[in-house]
């Protein structure tokens, strides 16, 4: 079991291979990161099942840095990584970068106050037997030359997804690293992080990019 410090931010769905930028500034959180960093502890970046309790309106960035904003149940399948720290503000906001690293979910809560943390478990997918493992090499073929085809019109696609680059990932490490780059809604890439099968993510993908390209 692995203890994870929670910062649920709604509508936000992270993979493992990516690097989430955040700015903090709420209290509880400069808090929950600065043990994050002095601990060498995980931090999950989570979309939320629904909001817990209202935060206190704040009508400056001074007011904001005092209190705490609105508080949320994080989903229980979330991705956690460690922080990098960036930047310090003179009133002590945080500018850092998570380094998503993997997949876990949650058991039970250790403690809510000041910030959540939940014990929980890795959240592995399932082995593949060799037929799975070459669906997977030929999913993963056929979306980089679906992705490759949409880059000809769109630049900012080609300069975030170099296929040069994605063609020299894993089947695994795409599956995921992909939905950093192409974002399908908060609800949907949550169901997608949840799929315990790195075929059954690609099929998905390849789904939706045939149809976005119909």
């Amino acid at each position: 079991m692995t203890d994870i410090c929670m910062f649920p931010i709604p509508d936000c769905v992270t993979f493992p291979g990516t690097v989430f930028p955040l700015h903090v500034f709420e209290p509880r959180y400069r808090q929950m990161i600065q043990h994050c960093l002095d601990n060498d502890a995980l931090v999950a970046i989570c979309h939320t099942e629904k909001l817990v309790s209202l935060g206190k309106p704040n009508d400056n960035l001074k007011a904001a840095l005092r209190s705490n904003q609105a508080t949320y149940k994080p989903y229980p399948v979330f991705s956690a990584g460690r922080c990098e720290l960036l930047e310090t503000t003179d009133d002590g906001r945080l500018y850092l970068n998570v380094h998503i690293e993997q997949r876990f979910k949650a058991i039970a809560e250790k403690q809510t106050l000041p910030f959540m943390v939940f014990e929980c478990e890795p959240f592995e997918d399932r082995v593949l037997d060799d037929e799975e493992q070459q669906l997977a090499e030929q999913l993963h073929e056929k979306i980089l030359k679906r992705l490759q085809a949409l880059a000809q019109n769109e630049p900012a696609l080609q300069e975030a997804m170099p296929i040069e680059l994605w063609a020299t990932k894993t089947p695994m490490e795409f599956s995921f690293e992909l939905f950093g780059v192409l974002s399908f809604g908060a609800e949907t890439q949550q169901q997608i992080l949840e799929m315990d099968c790195v075929t059954e993510r690609l099929a998905y993908a390849l789904e939706m990019l045939n149809q976005a390209s119909e």
